[in-house]
This record gives C-alpha cells, structure tokens and sequence, in this order.
C-alpha cells in the first residue's frame, strides 16, 4: 500500500507467498535480469530488449520525456505531471498526511474527500515537497578517484565532504534545484541527481478514504481488487500553477489485456544485491525487534484511539503507517526464514565467492570484502540498542523532540565548511529542511505525550534504568511525567518561536529556557557520539566493501545489470496479465459493478454515500483495477502506468501478495503489480465527484470517456 509497500502474511496467503520463494531464490545472483525483472535506470534501459520481447524499443526522446513527466513526493512515494499546469496524480494513500493535515474535527477531508470547484479553493499542503529529475550524471569516477587506498574515518569523512561538495556545486545555491548523490550497485557505481524543487504544492482532488482504501487490511495485497487510490495535487511556483511542458496524456482506452505497460517511478529500496551476513543481521536482529516495537506502538495508537471520536482522527495516520509498516516486515521476515529460500541465497553468493577466488588477480583485489562486511554486522550487533534508541529517535519518538533537535544541532552545524557538516544539513538540503522545520501542520499535544511516554518507556526497558543515557534522560521521573512536562512546557509549537531559535543560532539555542531545546542539547553529544561510532566503524566498512562486491559482481557477470532500489527514479517494463493461483486462473483486470458486489456496508467494505447514490449512474463494465508483470517495490505506490505512446492508462497503488518476495528477488510467472485503471478515474470523477474541471484539464475538449468492457476477475 504505502511506501513501503506492505502485506500480512498470515492464513492462506501465506502458503501462496512461500510456495514461490524457492523459486525466487533462484533469480537472486548476480547474473544479468531475466523475463520483465528490473527497475531500471534511465540511463542502463534495456531498449532492445524490450523490443526483442514486446516490438517496441523505447528512444531516447522517448525516455527523456517520460523523465520529465515523472515526479517524486520528497516523503515517500512516486508520482506523475498530467496536465501543461502543474497538475500532479499520486495516490490516496501518499498524499494523506497532506489531507489529515488540512482536516479538522469540522471538515474531515480524510472521511469526506476533498474537491476545489475553482483553482482558488486549492489549498496547500503544510509539508509536501515534489521533485522533478532533470538531469542525471555519473560521479563514479570522481568519488573513487577521491578515495582510493582510503579507510575507516579517512575514508567516510572524504567520501561525505565529496558528496556534498558535489551537490552543492550542482544546486549553485538555487533554492529550487535539489541535489543528491544517490549510491548504486551497494557502492559499485554513483550518481548525481538533480531535480527541480517544488515547495508549493496545493490540493486540488481526493476522494473519500473508503473507497480510496476500500477492503482495508483484509484486501490489502490481494486481487481482485475494487480501490480509487488515487489524489490529484498542483504545484505552483510564484505563487501560480506551474507550467510543465513535459505531462502525461491521457489513453483513450485505459490498460488493456496483452498491453505493453511502463512504470516509471521511485521504488525505496530493495535487498537483492546484500550479503549473507547482512540479511542475517536483519533476519535475527533488526526484523524481529522492530517488529515487536511496532506492533506493541500498534497497541497503544488504537486505545488512543478508542479514547474518543477527536483523538481516533488525529491518531489514525499514523496508525496507518503502522499497521502498514508492521505487514511490510512480518512478508521480509517470512522470506528470510524460509529454509529453501535462504539456502539458495547462501549457494548464490558462495558461487560468485569461488569464481572471485579461482581468478588470483580479482582473489587479491576483493576476496576479503565479504568478511569484512560481516564483521561490520558483528560491531553493528554491539551497537544496535545505543544507536536506534539514542540517535535513530527511537527513545523519543516525538514530533517536538524532533525539531528541538534539528535546531540544536543546526545551530551547531551550520558555522562550519559544508564538507564537514552532518550530511542532513549540507547546503544542498536546506531548503527541505527548512520546510519541514517550518511546516504549519498541526502538532497535537495528547497525541505527542503518548508517543514520547510510549517511546521513553520502550527506551528504558531496551537500554535498561542504568544506562546512562537513560538516566541522563529521566534523571528522577517517570516517562509519564517526564512526557507531560516536555510536551505542556514547550513553545516549539509555534512556527514563529522556531524560527527566532533557528535565527538566533548558538546564542538563542544557549539562552533558551524551553525544556524541549535544553533536554536536545543536553543529549546531543551522546547522540553524536553514538552516530560517529556507527559511521566509522561499521557503515565506512560496509560501503567501501560493498563498493568491492559490486565491481566483482561487473567482472564476472557484466554491466547489464540494475541495481537495488533507492528512492531513485526507475523505469519497469511488462505487460498486463492475469496469473495462476490453487490451480485458478485470475483474469487481471475487475470491473467497477464488482466494487458494490464487494461492499458489506461495514468497515472496511462500506463504501461511501457518494458512490452509493450514484451506483445506477455508472457503467459496471467500466474496468476498475488490473494487475501487470512490472517489477516494483514499495516506493513506487503512485507511479503512472504508461503504454508505448506515453499515454496514462492507469496507477500503481499495491502488489499482489505473491509479491512480497519482491524485497529479494522476481518472479515474473506470479508476482504482479496492482493499479487504478484510468477508465475507472474518469467514470468516477465524471458520475460521483462532478469534477468538470478536473476532466476537461485531463482530458481538453472531451469528459466522455468510450466505453471499455473489462473482464471480471475470477
């Protein structure tokens, strides 16, 4: 669903996910993509194979315009431009926190949906930023060249200083350009990115979260499907809609059966290229603790919840993310205890070790790398505890500490050479920073005392009530207490009093008396100090050795590769197709009728009062949602769904849930992406929302749309 994509595997989904692990396992090595596998980047496409498959050879102009119309939420998600004015599609469920921040207990835009009649009623996001990549170049060179024969803190602190001298030789000091160097290949290969920033983003479109999120958690990762995930944004610079030349048209007919598709978006990260030592680490130690925080978290968010009608609005967001965090891991975690499937990971790497150690040449240059990287994990293990719940906010947990802390140490690291700063308050990143930093979302005082007092407890029972960190923090309270105090006695609420301390620098921060500023700096040295251990002892390790796996990994199986995602913007490729499940045939695409065949008139299944009062109105053969072979991950939740001619024919909102394995690995015969047909947004919008502006912007000169008769789903 959300970034990252999640899915439940308990009952009988479960057995269909590790049925096919074994056989993922088996696409997990090195060798280059097989079948539609891969998210690729713009710059390594496989055009020709593409049109050895499906006949169509994507140009260059071709990629560069889909490029172009590609857009990224800065947050979490993917997104893309689809119209000459700025108007952005994404999903429901990536703009959400925009609309649970312009709602109120009086207009529940979350419950209600939202929809400006007239561009002035388009309101702005209080946090959203969206970013554009515009050119892309390979640094690969510079950064080996500046760190060759480095290691430990020598090299993490020359690799960080040529990041950032390089981001910000690209953004000049633009404001509205972002920079980043973005790591490929686990080290193997860099590159730079630079987007074009909007911090103007407005709502225009959002249906209402019952359909948008209709069947819920029971649904979630499963097909058939009957969603409208879909929300519609606009940025705008200087004050007006911003003009893109590059945009999305809209298909005449929507995705078809058989049909060549493009998914074009920012899929957050994937584990097919890391060690056996690494998946280890995460299989034994990282997954099951942070399993066991976030369903504990889950616990407490949902009897707040049950405390009354405001506090289960103001709470549900982040109950969403959760919930959708905790199926997300408990898929990983299924995947990394499965016997069969790990056995063939180990025998992957083994093989990829003795070609390394048969050659003397490549034995010499980078046998050691892997044990290297393990024993980084071993020192990762020491620290683990100190790191997550010191440095990595998972002691306190709250939105106020946060922005203490980012003053404090903003403060701290801004006098100094942009080399040398922490890598969030480089030059190229202040304007992000700053907007979050200054965001008018609202910040809910019950809500923030039950996350630190949930946090601080989870802190103490962790780290234990003698460690000195702890007891720097609770000195003699409870965290109850300690929370209350924190939460009532700050002013960080108020924009205003954040931006006088961000202003006023060291002297502000040094002379202020709120409680929030002196409890951040009081920790922030042991907060560095825990990084500092993390960054040169182990992560340094880590990159420079998985720099040396990767470059073994191009000797002996080539270039023609893709590299794990990171939030980067890729480009997939497949078709649209139904799948085999217990011995069924699962046609890939639903109709709308079926949505109301679906609905129970309770939660999750009750559809909203809009789509009931108009079911007669719409056409139940209108194609509501379809699965395709695309290769995606989490991230990618709102990526278009494109065909050869770059047309919208619809919107990537969830996998199936055969594809959970999707973290490891791809197999092309079950795994399956989710989508919004696009011939189901315009019979929705034109019969239930009587968004004429938003048709005739979508589509110029025409709101009807040819009827398509879709399949139903078996």
């Amino acid at each position: 669903m959300s970034f990252p994509q999640n899915r439940d595997t308990h009952g009988p989904g479960k057995d269909r996910f590790m049925k096919r692990l074994f056989v993922i396992a088996t696409l997990l090595g090195a060798a280059p993509a097989m079948a539609d596998e891969g998210m690729w980047t713009y710059n390594n496409f496989p055009s020709a194979k593409v049109k050895e498959k499906y006949g169509f050879e994507p140009s260059q102009q071709w990629l560069d315009n889909v490029r172009l119309s590609s857009a990224r939420l800065a947050g979490g998600c993917s997104a893309s431009f689809v119209s000459a004015n700025g108007l952005v599609m994404t999903n429901h469920h990536c703009a959400r926190g925009c609309i649970d921040q312009l709602s109120t207990a009086k207009k529940d835009y979350i419950a209600n949906g939202f929809y400006a009649k007239a561009q002035g009623e388009e309101t702005q996001c209080p946090a959203m930023e969206i970013n554009q990549l515009v050119k892309i170049t390979d640094v690969t060179e510079t950064l080996n060249k500046a760190t060759q024969g480095l290691t430990g803190k020598k090299y993490a602190d020359t690799l960080k200083a040529k990041m950032s001298e390089l981001e910000q030789a690209c953004s000049a000091g633009n404001a509205k350009a972002r920079c980043d160097v973005v790591t490929l290949y686990q080290g193997g290969q860099y590159n730079l990115y630079e987007y074009k920033r909007f911090q103007d983003v407005r709502l225009v479109m959002a249906p209402e979260h019952a359909i948008a999120f209709f069947g819920g958690d029971p649904d979630n990762f499963e097909f058939p499907r009957y969603d409208l995930d879909v929300t519609f944004l606009r940025v705008y610079e200087d004050g007006k809609p911003a003009t893109t030349n590059n945009f999305f048209k809209w298909s005449d007919k929507g995705a078809q059966e058989g049909e060549l598709t493009f998914i074009s978006g920012h899929p957050g990260r994937t584990s097919r290229g890391l060690t056996i030592a690494e998946l280890e680490f995460q299989r034994d130690v990282v997954l099951p603790k942070t399993l066991m925080t976030l369903s504990e978290m889950r616990g407490m968010l949902t009897e707040f919840g049950r405390r009354g009608a405001e506090q289960r609005r103001i709470s549900t967001n982040l109950l969403f993310g959760v919930e959708n965090s905790v199926k997300a891991l408990k898929g990983r975690h299924e995947a990394l205890l499965d016997k069969t499937f790990f056995a063939q990971k180990v025998a992957a790497e083994q093989d990829l070790r003795k070609k390394v150690e048969a050659n003397p040449e490549m034995k010499k240059k980078y046998a050691a790398a892997w044990d290297e990287i393990a024993k980084a994990q071993a020192q990762l293990r020491n620290i683990r505890q100190d790191l997550t719940f010191m440095e990595n906010g998972g002691g306190l947990s709250s939105t106020l500490f946060q922005v203490a802390r980012t003053l404090v140490r903003g403060a701290e690291e801004f006098p100094k050479a942009n080399g040398e700063r922490l890598r969030e308050f480089n030059q190229a990143n202040v304007p992000a920073l700053e907007a979050q930093l200054f965001s008018p979302a609202p910040v809910y005082p019950e809500l923030e005392i039950a996350r630190l007092t949930f946090s601080l407890t989870k802190m103490r029972e962790e780290l234990g009530s003698d460690h000195p960190f702890v007891k720097k923090v609770l000195g003699k309270e409870s965290p109850e207490k300690l929370a209350a105090r924190l939460v009532k006695g700050t002013k960080l609420r108020d924009v205003k009093a954040r931006q006088a301390l961000y202003k006023g620098g060291k002297a502000a921060i040094a002379a202020s008396k709120d409680p929030m500023i002196q409890l951040a700096v009081a920790l922030d040295p042991d907060m560095r100090a825990v990084r500092k251990s993390y960054e040169e002892n182990v992560e340094s390790v880590i990159r420079k050795n998985s720099e040396l796996v990767a470059k073994s990994k191009f000797e002996i199986y080539g270039t023609n590769q893709y590299p794990d995602a990171t939030f980067s913007l890729r480009l997939s490729y497949g078709a649209v197709k139904g799948y085999s499940e217990n011995g069924k045939q699962v046609s890939p695409i639903t109709q709308m009728a079926g949505t109301f065949e679906h609905a129970t008139g309770e939660e999750p299944f009750a559809l909203p009062k809009s789509w009931l009062k108009n079911e007669k109105a719409l056409d139940g053969t209108t194609p509501m949602n379809f699965v395709s072979t695309n290769d995606i991950i989490g991230g990618n939740s709102g990526s278009p769904v494109i065909n050869k001619d770059a047309e919208i024919v619809g919107i990537v909102f969830d996998g199936n849930i055969q594809s959970l394995g999707g973290e490891y690995g791809f197999d092309e015969s079950v795994n399956r992406s989710v989508s919004v047909h696009s011939q189901a947004i315009i019979e929705s919008l034109t019969k239930i929302y009587g968004a004429t502006r938003l048709l005739e912007e979508l589509r110029p000169g025409s709101t009807k749309v040819p009827p398509v008769k879709a399949s139903p789903a078996k």
